[in-house]
């Protein structure tokens, strides 16, 4: 019998760093790496780069809710990436790898605007974006478990205790 799962989508960045610690996370299933919020359909990693797609880079978190939640996740994202840079992550500038989280409904609106509540009353800046959910299009594999293949480490990421 397979377990009742949901999804959650996160930008923050390269989504190979991304990806690499919601895989690691307990209760998530699979982080897939791959586009959302453009308007251009079936989108490759060449159009996104190349032209002006409008997607970011996005982890799709396929998670067991019976073992993290939602609000976990989403404070997990907030401690894998800088929250507070505008215009990319560390050194990858640009639209596509700007810090966002797409909401698919008004209660993970409501979690991620509480956790930015949180966030900012301890004088963070936050300069993520809360987006709405449309189509996800996953990477080509090359990019998919890019640091597990690779034997890297995430070069713009790192866990920091912000909760």
């Amino acid at each position: 019998m397979k377990n009742n799962t949901s999804f959650a989508y996160f930008a923050g960045g390269c989504f190979w760093g991304v990806e690499h610690y919601f895989n690691r996370a307990k209760g998530v299933v699979e982080a897939l790496s791959g586009f959302m919020g453009g308007h251009t359909k079936n989108p490759t990693y060449e159009d996104v780069v190349y032209t002006d797609t409008g997607h970011l880079e996005v982890v799709q978190v396929e998670y067991m809710p019976d073992e993290i939640s939602y609000e976990e996740l989403a404070k997990l994202f907030f401690e894998i990436h800088d929250p507070s840079q505008e215009g990319g992550q560390g050194p990858d500038i640009g639209e596509r790898y700007i810090s966002a989280i797409f909401v698919g409904n008004e209660e993970e609106r409501d979690t991620v605007k509480k956790l930015i509540t949180a966030l900012e009353i301890k004088g963070h800046h936050i300069a993520t974006k809360i987006l709405e959910k449309k189509e996800f299009y996953a990477a080509d594999n090359y990019h998919q478990n890019y640091y597990g293949k690779s034997g890297h480490i995430p070069y713009c990421h790192s866990h920091v205790k912000r909760f």
